[in-house]
Parts: structure tokens; C-alpha cells; sequence
């Protein structure tokens, strides 16, 4: 068997492994998605039972004014967390997928340039400056590429540092909520009273 064609199987297999592996880490990140949605519909389900025993309970309209403004706060908490879990998983899929492609184009730019260096040892006499032209042109797509890469890890960065503080901004206003309301309920019930 010749080299081309071992050459062309290799790079076969090399794409069909990268298939595989996006197809594991996009399942992957489904199922962790499924597993923590499962996990907040069970939670869901256990304190639904337990507030609406506690509604029961309740006696007059300022009880329920303070019971409702109490879950103001956990509620809003544990949607925070939902997302935070929910980017976490994505993210993570995301950052298998960006080191797949890394590795798919650096073995691309490695076989590009192995092909250029073969075609440099065969080529005729005379065609130096098209072999420099391709190796200069290959350098620079390489270049741009790398530019662009880092550029799109830096605007992840920013992003996942804007999504902290919006989350620690919306806790803090939750609080905040949640104490006039409660607030506004104990006065209520004082002027009642």
C-alpha cells in the first residue's frame, strides 16, 4: 500500500474520531441538562407539598402577606443557581468543543503544511516564490486564526464575569426586596393591630 492512500485513511479516521468526540460531548452536556432538571422538578415537587401545607395553615391576610414575601427571596436564589448550573454545563460543552476544533485545525495546519513542504521537494526549478507565497499565506491564516481565538476566549471571559455580577446584583435587589416586603407586612399588621 502506497503512502497516499494510508495518508487519506489516517485523516479518515482522524474525522471520524473528531465526529465521535463532538457527539460525546454534545450528549454529554444533554445529560448533565436532563440530570440537574430532573433533580430541580424532584425539589420542585417536595416544596410545593410542603408550602401548600403550610398555606393551609395560615390564619389571616397579614400571615400570608409575610408568607409569601418570606419566599421571595429563596425562590429567586434558587433560579439564580438553576442558571449558574445551567451556563456552567453549556460552558463546559462549550469549551470541549473549542478544544476539539483546536486540535482539528492545528493537525489541518500541520497537513497543509506537510503538503507544501512535499510540494516544495517536487516542485520544479523556477517555483521557489509560489512555495514561499503558500508557506507565507498559510502562516498568516495561521495568525488570524489564533488572533481570532483568543479574541472569542477574551469575550468569554467578559461574558461569564458580566453574568457574576448581574447575578450578585440581582441577589443583592432580591434582598432588598424581600426586606421592604417584609417590612411593609409588619407594618400593616401593627396598624391592623
Amino acid at each position: 500500500m502506497s503512502a497516499i492512500p494510508q495518508q487519506i485513511i489516517d485523516r479518515q479516521k482522524s474525522a471520524l474520531n473528531a465526529a465521535v468526540a463532538v457527539q460525546g460531548s454534545l450528549f454529554s452536556g444533554f445529560e448533565k441538562l436532563v440530570d440537574l432538571n430532573l433533580k430541580v422538578i424532584k425539589a420542585t415537587l417536595g416544596e410545593v407539598a410542603e408550602q401548600t401545607q403550610q398555606v393551609a395553615e395560615l390564619k389571616d391576610p397579614q400571615e400570608a402577606a409575610a408568607y409569601v414575601s418570606s419566599l421571595a427571596q429563596p425562590n429567586s436564589e434558587k433560579a439564580i443557581a438553576y442558571t449558574k448550573h445551567v451556563y456552567d454545563i453549556v460552558s463546559g460543552v462549550s469549551n470541549e468543543l473549542i478544544k476539539l476544533t483546536e486540535a482539528q485545525v492545528a493537525e489541518g495546519q500541520q497537513q497543509v503544511s506537510e503538503a507544501i513542504d512535499q510540494l516544495a521537494k517536487n516542485a520544479p526549478t523556477g517555483s521557489e516564490s509560489a512555495v514561499a507565497l503558500m508557506k507565507s499565506s498559510l502562516a498568516t491564516v495561521s495568525t488570524a486564526y489564533d488572533s481570532m481565538n483568543k479574541a472569542a476566549k477574551q469575550a468569554a471571559e467578559v461574558a461569564e464575569s458580566n453574568i457574576s455580577a448581574a447575578t450578585s446584583a440581582t441577589i443583592k435587589a432580591t434582598e432588598t426586596a424581600t426586606k421592604a416586603a417584609a417590612t411593609a407586612s409588619r407594618s400593616t399588621a401593627r396598624r391592623q393591630a
